[in-house]
């Protein structure tokens, strides 16, 4: 089985930085591409940032300029630096890794979720 763990969410005031690492675990032959997610409370999730295997990005045009998403192959961990956080960023973030092989197939994950609020 895999499991993605998340940390770095938290309580910051607007304007400061926050770091989200995600990293999965398993017996994992090769992610395609990494991914962050969020969901705010009445919303949809929706994508914020994804990074293929390659290191191709593409970013919510809400976080354009602000965040950046970073991946280490070696370690199958993911990361996101949010700057100059706004409280519309407040949400539960959610890792995702897409098209995870395994011995046994290939198939998404999705992590249990980090709370991030930014008060204004």
């Amino acid at each position: 089985q895999v499991q993605l763990v998340e940390s770095g969410g938290g309580l910051v005031q607007a304007g400061e930085s926050l770091r989200l690492s995600c990293a999965a675990s398993g017996s994992i032959l090769s992610i395609n591409a990494m991914g962050w997610y969020r969901q705010a409370p009445g919303k949809q999730r929706e994508l914020v940032a994804r990074i293929s295997s390659g290191g191709s990005t593409n970013y919510a045009d809400s976080v354009k300029g602000r965040f950046t998403i970073s991946r280490d192959n070696a370690k199958n961990t993911v990361y996101l630096q949010m700057n100059s956080l706004k409280p519309e960023d407040t949400a539960v973030y959610y890792c995702n890794a897409n098209r995870v092989r395994l011995v046994v197939g290939v198939r998404d994950y999705w992590g249990q979720g980090t709370q991030v609020t930014v008060s204004s």
